[in-house]
C-alpha cells in the first residue's frame, strides 16, 4: 500500500514523502491517526502543488533568515549556571537554555530544535551554538557560562 505522509514518522519517513506499507499499518493506524493519506492520482497532484507552495514559502523566507544570522553575529549570550569550585557545571547546558536565552537576550524566537550544540557542556567557559535556520542558512552564536 503506498501512502503519502503527512507529518515526520521516525524509522519511515519524512512529511510528503511517498512510502511503501503493510496494508494493515497504513489501514489501521496512519491514516485514521492522521498521519497519512492514500497515495492515488489526485491526492499525488495535490502534494505537488502543496510542495511547489511551501518551497516558494521557504525561498521567500531565506532573506529574513539571513537577517536573523545578521543580528546572531557580535553577540555573546550569557547563561547563569551553578557551577563547583573547580569550575565543573552541575548538570549540563541544553538546546533550551540557549533558545531561552536568544529570547531573553536577543529578542529571537527560535526553535530549540533548531539549536544544535558541538558537544555535551559540562564545564565553564565560552562555546559556540549553531542555529540551523535552513538547510542553505545557519547561524552561530557564541555564549558563555557565568556563575550563578
Amino acid at each position: 500500500m503506498e501512502l503519502i505522509l503527512l507529518k515526520d514518522i521516525e524509522k519511515l519517513g519524512y512529511r510528503h514523502d511517498v512510502v511503501k506499507v503493510k496494508p494493515g499499518y497504513g489501514r489501521n493506524y496512519l491514516i485514521p491517526q492522521g498521519l497519512a493519506i492514500n497515495a492515488n492520482a489526485v491526492n499525488r497532484k495535490k502534494l505537488d502543488v502543496i510542495i511547489a507552495e511551501e518551497e516558494a514559502k521557504e525561498v521567500a523566507r531565506l532573506g529574513e533568515y539571513k537577517e536573523l544570522v545578521g543580528r546572531l553575529e557580535g553577540h555573546t549570550l550569557k547563561i547563569a549556571v551553578k557551577a563547583g569550585t573547580s569550575g565543573k557545571i552541575f548538570g549540563s547546558v541544553t538546546n533550551v537554555q540557549i533558545a531561552a536565552a536568544l529570547k531573553d537576550q536577543l529578542d529571537l524566537d527560535v526553535e530549540r530544535k533548531k539549536v544544535v550544540l558541538p558537544e555535551e557542556i559540562k564545564e565553564m567557559g565560552t562555546y559556540t551554538a549553531i542555529i540551523n535556520f535552513h538547510k542553505e542558512v545557519q547561524g552561530k552564536i557564541d555564549f558563555e557560562l557565568v556563575q550563578d
